[in-house]
């Protein structure tokens, strides 16, 4: 309860009263707004361990005095009326009142705790819902927990950091009706740690389904980087002027597939060009779901269709609608731009100006980038169409014919649209991390990648920066950063292959081993080959919490991972750490073990386990590297204890 009072013989009152954990009275003064950041709330959780900020706004001078159980602080008001007070370092505890005081104004907040504090982040594997999880029904009739807190950040993206002081959540106790729509994996992950722990626990969950890693870091760790350099002036651009940006970003764009793309460079745009020999295509679904020969198929492909217009619908203007486009697009109708966009599922509506349309022939071409995962104009067939201006359509739901331009692996990145939020630059830190403020945390579970899967050696970049970003965006240069390993997804593979997620998960897995703060969550065998939000969250919360408890030394359970890649006489040996338990499932012999010459090569091999080795005794002088389950969807049978698979992995043979 946020209340506000007038007088300073209340003031005095509350103050005293704010010594004991009791819930304080609700008084509220008339136009006059909380002195206390929207952060701080009824049923909030405060980070124990460490000294606590707690900041606002009231009048510029003011001396702000904050009081929580037996500690009190003060500060003075700069300028232009910001305050900030640090209450000393407090143990978990609760419920405590938390008042914040001035001479003439005081709120007090009731039922706060002090506990462990996390924030889970990421994609759409963090946002997936309690309601959507295995045995959902059973789990949120068991959420009842008045110790497990929720605050669920609302979706928000902003070109620049938001000056709004209004709420972007709400603390809430645990229960059905509270738990059913937060972040399943975080829910877990927190229900664990309360087990294990016995102290209060507050979730911030702060996800956006489908979004790049580059979004949530912030403008300038995005600048410490580089290479960011002209979409980062497009989108200081876009945020005084939206069509000035959108200007400046077309010519960017359009740029890149002139310089990039061979059917451009073909002419496959233009109405001229033959294509009297390019396959058939339906109007709707993934292409690689539609034609076999794509299936597993991420780079550009081009779609032609044509229709033929009277004169007296040629001279109208119109709009083309082509549906969602996985995951860029660039549309051309008779040789002549008519728009594109990035976002897997926007809808693309263009608008056509008079003279666009022509009588007879009109040529529709359409440049289509897929970088990850499913590919193509994929909504409904009934969705394409040509919307006239006297409201009558045309139907596109049909004719459409494909050739394939280039694969993703030559081509260079294709900058993205950076205020679209997302697959743009910093807008989700601007508007669901920053405003978040200094809040005290334990740590922060990161669920994202999926995304970012064609760039492994960019991600290698930005992961490690997202880790200094917010260490130093939440005041805790020992932050915990717990990163969700890549699931298994997508085709099952009969040989080696030069996987796009292996490798994403190959600098997941690098970037933790180099940080003694961060731990790893292996997913490699709890997700879902036909489906890329797998439903088993129970598993990935508790392999979460158990790396959270290992970091404070309260736990040594963890994925076994090499600690040596060695050449013997009988074979290469994989060597886990001493002692570790490893245990096969399925087979008496390690599966999903490849070795690699220098040019590229690899082979499956057979291995054996040797207590906590693995020996791969088919090994060549040529071989130079080892691979465990490098596949979108590998077959993997070794585990160390407590179910926890092995680290699929890429090493060179020391």
């Amino acid at each position: 309860m946020r209340s506000l009072l007038l007088t300073a013989v209340a003031a005095a009152v509350l103050a005293t009263a704010a010594l004991s954990p009791v819930h304080a009275q609700e008084v509220v003064a008339a136009n006059a707004g909380p002195l206390m950041d929207a952060m701080f709330q009824d049923h909030a959780v405060l980070q124990r361990g460490r000294p606590v900020a707690v900041w606002g706004r009231t009048t510029p001078g003011a001396t702000v005095t904050v009081a929580l159980g037996e500690t009190q602080a003060q500060a003075v008001a700069g300028p232009d009326g910001a305050w900030r007070a640090n209450l000393p370092t407090l143990q978990a505890g609760g419920p405590y009142t938390l008042t914040a005081r001035t001479d003439g104004l005081s709120q007090t907040l009731s039922d706060v705790m002090v506990g462990d504090v996390w924030l889970c982040s990421g994609q759409s594997n963090m946002e997936f819902q309690l309601r959507q999880v295995t045995n959902a029904e059973t789990e949120i009739a068991n959420a009842h927990d008045d110790g497990l807190r929720l605050f669920l950040v609302g979706r928000s993206s902003q070109p620049q950091p938001s000056t709004s002081t209004a709420p972007v959540g709400q603390w809430r106790l645990t229960a059905p009706e509270t738990a059913r729509d937060f972040s399943a994996a975080c829910y877990f992950m927190g229900r664990d740690l309360r087990k294990a722990e016995k102290v209060p626990v507050g979730l911030i969950a702060s996800s956006w389904g489908g979004s790049i890693i580059e979004d949530w870091l912030s403008r300038q760790a995005l600048t410490d980087l580089g290479g960011n350099e002209k979409a980062l002036e497009a989108l200081s651009v876009y945020a005084r002027s939206p069509e000035q940006g959108e200007a400046m970003w077309r010519d960017i764009t359009l740029g890149w597939w002139a310089d990039n793309d061979p059917g451009t460079k073909q002419g496959w745009n233009t109405e001229r060009v033959d294509d009297s020999g390019w396959a058939p295509i339906r109007a709707e679904g993934a292409w690689e779901t539609t034609v076999p020969a794509l299936l597993a198929f991420d780079g550009v492909v081009w779609l032609r269709n044509e229709v033929q217009l009277t004169a007296a619908q040629a001279r109208q203007a119109a709009t083309i609608e082509l549906g969602p486009v996985d995951d860029v697009d660039t549309t051309w109708i008779n040789g002549r731009y008519v728009g594109g966009r990035q976002g897997w599922d926007t809808p693309r509506t263009y608008t056509l100006p008079a003279g666009t349309l022509k009588a007879g022939r009109n040529v529709i071409a359409v440049g289509v980038l897929d970088t990850n995962g499913g590919g193509g104009a994929w909504g409904p067939a009934s969705g394409k169409r040509l919307v006239l201006a006297d409201g009558s359509t045309v139907s596109l739901s049909s004719g459409w014919r494909h050739h394939v331009s280039a694969q993703v692996a030559s081509l260079q990145s294709l900058p993205r649209t950076p205020w679209i939020g997302g697959s743009g630059l910093t807008t989700l830190y601007n508007g669901m991390i920053m405003p978040l403020g200094a809040y005290g945390l334990k740590g922060a579970a990161w669920y994202q990648g999926e995304s970012n899967a064609g760039d492994a050696a960019g991600y290698a970049r930005l992961l490690p920066a997202l880790f200094a970003d917010w260490r130093a965006r939440f005041e805790n240069p020992d932050l915990q950063m717990l990163v969700v390993q890549l699931a298994n997804y997508g085709p099952a593979s009969t040989e080696p292959i030069d996987s796009l997620w292996g490798a994403l998960r190959e600098s997941q897995r690098r970037v933790v081993a180099a940080d003694p703060h961060a731990g790893l969550a292996v997913a490699i065998d709890i997700g879902d080959r036909y489906d890329i939000h797998p439903t088993n969250k129970q598993e990935v919360g508790r392999r979460l919490a158990l790396e959270a408890l290992r970091l404070d030394g309260l736990s040594t359970l963890t994925s076994p991972q090499p600690v040596a890649v060695e050449r013997a006489a009988d074979g290469v040996h994989v060597r886990y750490a001493a002692g570790t338990a490893l245990t096969l499932y399925g087979s008496n012999r390690p599966v999903g073990f490849e070795l690699c010459d220098a040019d590229g090569v690899c082979r499956f091999v057979d291995a054996t386990l040797a207590r906590d080795q693995v020996v791969l005794p088919s090994a060549a002088p040529t071989d130079v590297k080892v691979r465990l389950c490098w596949a979108e969807s590998p077959v993997c049978n070794l585990y160390g204890p407590h179910n926890l698979p092995a680290v699929p992995f890429e090493s060179p043979i020391g």
